[in-house]
């Protein structure tokens, strides 16, 4: 049955590096305001300690083109041109803000596009580090890239960066501020629920 008010639909966006999956984390456990992560789906293969439903929905690349051609998706898109897709599905999303549920989408710049397009709606939230020198170090700790995928994931941060104006909120996650951050985009999505309900 479809809530009065339907959910918000908030989109966070930022390049690899940026801190989003530590930040959403927090935010999530902030409880307040209530929101839900739409999980998304996946070709590549699962990481150590990463569990199918709950970090990724990981499929095979066959099952992942029947979901396209059978339009489940509001979005994908192919990252780093390795062949690996990545998407939301359209029943993560639909039938919680049908329910009065906000549901946060964590995807790239490219897919929140599209996804803005068909909700224009939605909170829309850029996170970036607090220097291109920051962000290089992240990636760099991390220890699970070759120079030549760290080069490349700086290079699309830039580009990221550069075309991030459309979105309507710009946060800066500062190193070791992971909790302010979370309870800054608790604050946002607050007031955007404020606005949106005085409106109706």
């Amino acid at each position: 049955m479809a809530a009065s008010t339907p959910g918000n639909l908030v989109i966070l966006s930022g390049p690899s590096g940026a801190g989003k999956s530590t930040v959403v984390r927090k935010l999530l456990a902030l409880g307040e305001p209530p929101i839900e992560l739409s999980i998304s789906a996946t070709t590549r293969p699962p990481r150590a300690g990463e569990e199918d439903g709950i970090d990724y929905h990981f499929l095979p690349q066959e099952e992942f083109q029947r979901r396209i051609d059978a339009g489940e998706f509001l979005e994908y898109v192919e990252v780093f041109r390795k062949g690996h897709l990545y998407g939301t599905l359209r029943r993560e999303v639909e039938a919680r803000l049908s329910q009065g549920i906000s549901v946060l989408l964590e995807i790239d710049i490219e897919g929140a596009a599209k996804v803005a397009r068909k909700y224009p709606q939605a909170v829309t939230i850029f996170l970036s580090p607090e220097s291109a020198e920051e962000l290089e170090r992240r990636l760099r700790d991390r220890g699970t890239e070759t120079e030549e995928a760290i080069q490349r994931r700086l290079e699309t941060a830039k580009n990221e960066m550069k075309s991030s104006t459309w979105y309507r909120h710009h946060v800066t996650n500062k190193l070791g501020a992971a909790d302010q951050t979370a309870a800054q985009l608790a604050d946002i999505i607050r007031q955007e629920k404020e606005e949106r309900c005085s409106k109706n």
